[in-house]
């Protein structure tokens, strides 16, 4: 069969309502909110069932993501687009400064950083995304991530700088 006549592929994606979520994180400090989505108690982010990723781990100052890359991550030159890696290590890196925060306290990537350092396919099998603080001050919070597979090897790193918006009358937390 050519690849003219092969029978395409489809996926079919679901998720449920964010508002659900969006209003359970206005009411938990960061690390319960990741929590509750963890064990299901609230709605994921949408992007999660779509890219086909979990978050499987958080503490506080830490965060952890699992992915399978499939064919339907592939770029046109058959290998894992690294837009996977990216969201996987913004994801990761962010949730890792989220799960520092208070009620009512929130957040927004200001710069990611990104090094790709092997390529992905379909058949690397499992990766785990780990994202880890590396400072939270009273408006600005940096963190770091690595993408490896079961095996411990590396596939991608990265850096962020997340602003901190703070509740009304929170001071800034040095980490």
């Amino acid at each position: 069969m050519s690849e003219e006549t092969a029978a395409p592929r489809t996926r079919t994606v679901t998720w449920k309502d964010p508002k659900e979520g969006v209003t359970a994180a206005k009411s938990l400090r960061g690390v319960e909110y990741l929590r509750a989505i963890i064990q299901g108690e609230v709605p994921g982010a949408p992007i999660a069932s779509l890219m086909g990723f979990e978050p499987v781990e958080v503490q506080e100052g830490r965060a952890v993501f699992t992915v399978k890359p499939a064919e339907y991550h592939y770029n046109p030159i058959g290998t894992v687009h690294g837009g996977l890696a990216a969201t996987l290590l913004d994801s990761a890196m962010a949730c890792a400064v989220h799960s520092t925060l208070g009620v009512g306290e929130g957040y927004t990537t200001l710069e990611l950083h990104v090094n790709l350092v092997r390529p992905i396919a379909h058949d690397t099998g499992r990766l785990t995304c780990t994202g880890e603080i590396i400072h939270v001050g009273g408006r600005v919070a940096t963190a770091q991530g690595r993408l490896t597979d079961d095996a411990g090897k590396l596939y991608a790193h990265g850096t962020t700088t997340c602003m901190v918006f703070r509740a009304p009358g929170a001071g800034g937390r040095e980490k």
